[in-house]
């Protein structure tokens, strides 16, 4: 008798403990999904279409709370899911804003092309414009799809920090 207590006794212990593991675990899932989901991110970035501000592996932090609260500004890169294929993230820069005329055609173009960034949307492209796909392929991006503003460079650390403005002088000054 006193063996199948102390068996009992050992199987609610067991329990007990487990239960306890699989609370916390959930505790911190959810701490862990909301930090990722309002706060910020870490992004790997892949493809070359960001040289030289980000070059293919680089590891970006990503804050969520710009566009949220929208604020995001021409000149900031963002995260956003691609308008193409929405199972995959774009990294890109800012542009334009809705309501801004933009320059659709490239810097070797005789002729340019403009159009207006419509109600809603944003302008996207590649710091690397002869290797990019963006908003000249696609179109303007609802502002919906942005999914963060990457603040600054993490990996690789002798390249650690915030960037610069574009380097190819796509993006127009305010007027």
């Amino acid at each position: 008798l006193h063996f199948l207590f102390s068996g009992a006794k050992m199987i609610k212990n067991i329990i007990s403990k487990s239960l306890g593991f699989i609370g916390y675990t959930i505790q911190y899932g959810c701490i862990a999904h909301c930090a990722f989901e309002y706060i910020g991110e870490l992004v790997v970035c892949s493809g070359p279409s960001m040289e030289p501000t980000i070059q293919n592996h680089d590891v970006v932090f990503s804050e969520r709370l710009s566009c949220h609260l929208y604020c995001i500004e021409k000149g900031d890169i963002v995260i956003a899911k691609n308008p193409s294929d929405p199972k995959m993230n774009i990294c890109k820069r800012v542009i334009g804003l809705e309501g801004d005329k933009v320059c659709t055609s490239s810097s070797s173009d005789i002729f340019k092309t403009h159009t207006y960034v419509p109600k809603g949307h944003i302008w996207l492209e590649g710091d690397n414009i002869k290797n990019s796909t963006d908003s000249r392929s696609y179109g303007p991006v609802p502002y919906a799809l942005i999914r963060g503003r990457v603040c600054f460079k993490v990996w690789p650390f002798h390249n650690a920090g915030t960037f610069g403005k574009s380097p190819n002088e796509r993006v127009p000054r305010n007027v």
